[in-house]
């Protein structure tokens, strides 16, 4: 579970490499936020070819957390990083790639854009 300024890893091609979360942007009035919800982050650090410099802000989409996440099966997954992909306005993914494993979760909160992106859907 990421909640505000919670450091994360940006894991799509957009070349923007850390951000901090800086609000919740699910429906409830929840703290946390949890594989496939959306959130605003702040650019920490960014590569210079990046359309992002440090400061800007953008929406994103958590695809992975450290904190485990509980199946309808009765199993657990957890990463070892939190993770997010920049989106756009209407949930679209920015990046072309996202590097790393994500939760298959994200396709059934509706970010099947995102899951075919990824190198691995766990």
């Amino acid at each position: 579970m990421l909640q505000r300024q919670s450091k994360v890893i940006v894991a799509d091609n957009s070349w923007a490499k850390v951000a901090q979360v800086i609000g919740i942007l699910k429906g409830s009035m929840s703290d946390k936020a949890t594989i496939g919800d959306r959130v605003k982050v702040a650019i920490k650090t960014a590569s210079p070819s990046s359309s992002f410099k440090k400061g800007d802000t953008a929406r994103a989409v958590v695809v992975r957390t450290k904190k485990e996440v509980r199946r309808k099966d009765g199993t657990y997954l957890r990463f070892d990083d939190n993770a997010v992909a920049l989106i756009d306005e209407d949930d679209e993914p920015i990046g072309k790639r996202i590097f790393g494993p994500v939760a298959k979760e994200l396709r059934d909160v509706g970010f099947k854009d995102v899951a075919t992106l990824a190198e691995e859907v766990i």
